[in-house]
Order: C-alpha cells, then structure tokens, then sequence
C-alpha cells in the first residue's frame, strides 16, 4: 500500500468521526467519553479529598451557570461544554460524581482531571488526581456498568458508537519536564522525553480500543510556551520559544501515531485536532477576537508557584477582555472562540466535497 493511499485512508477515517460529531441527525442520541486534564475537567477531582489540584474557589464559575464553583478550572465553561452546546447534547457529568446505579452512564461520562498527565508520574505533587491510566481503568467499570444495564451485545455497540473526546499531555510539560524539581526533566533529554510520551500513549489508545472505543479525537496541545506561567520565566515576557518547538515535536509525532493506529487496528477512525494554530494566533492577536490582553491572566496570579485564582487574588474589571483567566487556562471568552474555530473546521471538513483517491504509485 502506498503512502499516499495511507494518507487518504486516514483522511477518510477522520471524516467519518466528523460526520458523526455535527451530524444533526444523530445529535440526540450521541454518547460523549471524555478523558484529559483540567483544560476538560467538569468537577472529578472536588471528590478527591485531599487533592491540591482543585478549582472549587469563589471566583471560578462565576460566569457558570448559577455562578457558582463547579470544579471547572475557569470563570465558565471549558471548551467541551461548549462544543455539547453545539451539538444539542448535555455535557457529560464528572464519573466521581455518579452513584453506582446512575443512568448517566448511558449518556457518556467525564473522566478528566485537573493535574493529570499521560505519565502516571505528572502531577504527584498534587498528592490525588487521576491519571490518564486512572481514567481509563474507570471506564472500564463504566463499561461493566453499562454491560449490566443493557446487555454485552448493547453495551458494545454503544461504546464502538461513542465519541471519544481526549485531551491530554500540557501537565507531562507543565507539571513535569518543565520543573527542575522533578526526576523526568533531568532522567531524560527531550528526545526521549517525547519518545516515552508517545509509546504510552499508543499503549493507552490500544487499550482504550481494545475496551470498544473506535471514534477518538485527540486535542493536540497548544503554544505552552505562551500561557502566563512559562512567560513569567523569560526576562522579556516574551512566549519560551523552546518549549513551544517541544510542543510542536510531540504534537507531529502524535499525529503520525494517530496514522498508524488508524491503519493497525480495523475500524479505528482516530483524528488529531491541531489547536496550535488557532491558539497562537488568539494570544497574539487578541485584538482580532474581540479581546485586549492575551499575555497576562485576568486574576493577576501570573507566578512560576500557584497561579491559580485563589479568594484573595484581584480580578480584572473586564474578563471578557482576557484571553487567559488564570496562569494556566483560557477564560470563558477565549473558550468560545476555539471551540467555535474547532466546530468550524470540523463542519467544514465534513461538508467538503470527497475527493478522488490517488492511483497507486
């Protein structure tokens, strides 16, 4: 097979899980799993007592929902929020928060957890979070959950059915390679910082296929060198133009990992969302979007130790102005920029017309 035909096959593949995400007429019935870190989370970790990767503190939320903290790590909604918005389709409840017995399950569940990485090691000094692993090894038992309610024949074909949303890997960096403390950013050069990035990764798609999911869609990770907590530590200010090549060399080799699962393992169709792009150009050009800061948070907790909106920290007289709400993660306003440049790719995507496949070479 040659190269280019792989190219289209993945192409293809990719247009089938875009068909399924903005197709109104499966809106109603699709089931979401999501899975990645606090940029996804909806409230996990406020049951996990003694963790310090927590955002149940006044200010978040308040442009929520009854305005009140709900474990998201923004002033509103996360980009996954926003996204069910636009498909017509709730947004799927923390799985800490489920009884035994909820029906919930049947609907899709989030998994994702504030300080959680692709390495079980990221994050420890947050002391509880839960981990990519973690989280799979929950949806196992939501699946088990599932196979108890409506059968292993029903149980498999809604998970082989379901979407896959999975974001994951900025803490690997952040809370890991990037601090000087931990063992990882000096056991290993970036090189192979990467490589074990990747391997893991591989093992734990393979494994979240091998429990039924078909239909994944990876959020590539954006400029980490921009947010607020990595500029802090050029004399500048200026975006650490290392950490975002990094970023962009973990962000190539996923994509290239996603091809070849697509091609190893039958009825994969597994896409790589590249958020790069649209995330650079919104903190460059903030003004562009309607904003008029994109370098500094709106809580004013721009440090290389915290940098999270605690009680006491001094918020901005507009968040609407601010591309970043904190040291780490996009307010509401910017949260709806990207999830509306991501829907509008993934609707174009899907409404262009197919082309041809290339003749064998």
């Amino acid at each position: 097979m040659t190269q280019q035909w792989l190219v289209f096959a993945a192409v293809a593949a990719i247009v089938l899980v875009l068909g399924a995400l903005v197709s109104a007429g499966t809106a109603a019935s699709m089931v979401t799993f999501v899975f990645g870190d606090s940029l996804a989370e909806v409230g996990n970790n406020n049951h996990l007592q003694y963790s310090l990767a927590r955002s149940d503190y006044p200010w978040y939320g308040i442009d929520f929902t009854g305005k009140k903290a709900t474990g998201r790590f923004t002033n509103g909604r996360t980009i996954g929020d926003i996204l069910s918005e636009k498909l017509g389709i709730s947004s799927p409840p923390p799985y800490l928060s489920l009884s035994q017995n909820d029906d919930a399950v049947l609907q899709g569940v989030n998994y994702a957890s504030g300080g959680a990485g692709i390495l079980n090691e990221t994050g420890q000094y947050f002391i509880q979070r839960l981990t990519f692993d973690d989280q799979i090894n929950y949806f196992k038992k939501t699946k088990e959950r599932i196979r108890a309610k409506i059968g292993e024949a029903a149980a498999n074909k809604l998970c082989n059915e379901a979407t896959y949303f999975v974001g994951i890997g900025s803490n690997d960096y952040v809370n890991n390679f990037l601090q000087p403390f931990l063992a990882d950013g000096q056991q290993y050069t970036h090189d192979e910082f990467v490589e074990l990035l990747v391997s893991t990764l591989e093992q734990q798609f393979s494994r979240l296929y091998q429990l039924g999911a078909r239909k994944i869609l990876y959020h590539g990770l954006g400029p980490l060198g921009c947010i607020p907590s990595q500029r802090v530590k050029s004399k500048t200010g200026q975006c650490l133009k290392r950490v975002n090549g990094w970023v962009m060399e973990f962000n190539s080799k996923v994509q290239k990992l996603i091809i070849t699962l697509n091609k190893r393992l039958p009825n994969a169709h597994m896409m790589f969302a590249d958020t790069y792009p649209a995330v650079l150009d919104l903190i460059d050009n903030p003004k562009a979007y309607g904003f008029k800061v994109g370098n500094t948070s709106c809580c004013n907790v721009d440090t290389s130790i915290g940098g999270l909106c605690l009680p006491n920290s001094k918020l901005c007289k507009e968040r609407k102005d601010y591309v970043f709400w904190d040291a780490f993660h996009p307010s509401d306003a910017a949260n709806e920029v990207l999830a509306q440049k991501l829907f509008d790719s993934l609707s174009s995507s899907v409404s262009a017309p197919p082309s041809l496949p290339p003749k064998p070479l």
